[in-house]
């Protein structure tokens, strides 16, 4: 019997390995999605606040990073929901 073949106890083995590929693979979009959404805030961000680079952030700049992540946070989370509740 070759590899593809399948039995009954080799099929619900197959099924959970399929499971577990598809949980991996969740698992990793997820953390790629987070990095580049975290080198996007971060990006855009600092080019917007940050106009005088220096050792530490003034007042303003750290308000202006602050109100800019809530914002991109806030845009994301409309855009997903949108995305994912409109009819296909």
């Amino acid at each position: 019997m070759d590899s593809f073949s399948s039995s009954p106890s080799s099929g619900s083995n197959s099924q959970f390995q399929s499971e577990h590929l598809k949980n991996q693979l969740k698992a990793q979009l997820a953390q790629a999605y987070i990095e580049q959404f975290m080198e996007t805030i971060s990006t855009k961000c600092f080019d917007k606040c940050i106009t005088k680079p220096g050792s530490s952030m003034s007042g303003s700049e750290s308000s202006c990073i602050s109100r800019c992540v809530d914002r991109y946070i806030e845009a994301t989370g409309i855009i997903t929901s949108t995305l994912f509740s409109s009819p296909h």
